[in-house]
């Protein structure tokens, strides 16, 4: 018989937009990177693409060059990659954090990791778990962050993703393919597949915190928020853990009601 993760009191953020919320965000996890960097340790960061944390990394980039932010006790494991892009291609996620923070801070790019989305269907499963081990060589991520897909996912967890998934090979849910497709310049140029790391990897992390900026995420931040934690909704099992915050601006929370909170 299965037994229901404990649900841990809603850890709830909302701020009038985007910026203002990244710009605390950004303060918390300068403060962690400060403090490990003060005990002598690195800083391990799980690190999310798409629109969602391009503010934050904004934000950590001016810490970085007003505030003397150093990463060079910092490690990085990003979520996930696109299978069948080198990591040249501007659509990769690798050219993405490339372009939108690793160039423009003092983070090693041997302290960067990223999924290889080149390698062979014989090969993947053996990366994954070496993936997963060099996440475990490293202590665990003190900091994940995350967005959220239409469908639910967190990373590319897309439903159904149990709890106990780990670092893998995964089929993109139509949904998820067609809000990527301007990008790709049509729906049948985006990947079907991609390499995600699991839902239990992401929920080792130490602290974990979900950024949702739109009306476009208001009716899957209701789902989450409100529905038990179900493989139907990955991101509702973030309920199940306990430092984990959605932070939100104020039309992502529209749907919500004071109950929710």
């Amino acid at each position: 018989m299965s037994i229901m993760p404990e649900l841990h009191p809603l850890n709830l953020h909302v701020h009038p937009d985007a910026k203002t919320a990244s710009q605390e965000l950004a303060q918390e996890i300068a403060a962690c990177i400060r403090e490990r960097a003060n005990q002598g340790q690195r800083c391990v960061l799980g690190l999310a693409t798409g629109s969602s944390p391009l503010p934050l990394y904004a934000e950590l980039v001016r810490l970085h060059q007003e505030d003397n932010l150093s990463f060079g006790n910092v490690v990085t494991f990003n979520l996930d990659e696109y299978c069948g892009l080198s990591p040249d291609s501007p659509l990769s996620y690798f050219d993405f954090m490339q372009k939108n923070l690793f160039s423009h801070i003092d983070i090693p790019a041997e302290q960067t990791h990223i999924p290889n989305g080149l390698l062979g269907k014989e090969e993947i499963a053996a990366h994954c778990q070496q993936y997963e081990q060099h996440i475990e060589d490293e202590g665990g991520i003190d900091f994940q962050i995350l967005g959220i897909g239409r469908t639910g996912h967190i990373g590319f967890n897309e439903p159904p993703s149990g709890l106990n998934s780990k670092t893998r090979l995964v089929v993109l849910d139509e949904i998820t393919r067609q809000d990527a497709a301007s990008d790709f310049g049509g729906i049948e140029n985006v990947p079907s597949q991609a390499i995600t790391m699991g839902i239990a990897t992401i929920m080792k992390a130490r602290r974990i915190v979900l950024m949702a900026w739109g009306s476009k995420k208001a009716e899957i931040i209701q789902k989450a928020l409100t529905s038990p934690p179900s493989p139907n909704i990955p991101a509702s099992f973030l309920k199940t853990h306990p430092q984990a915050s959605f932070l939100l601006d104020t039309t992502a929370a529209a749907l919500l009601t004071p109950a929710d909170s």
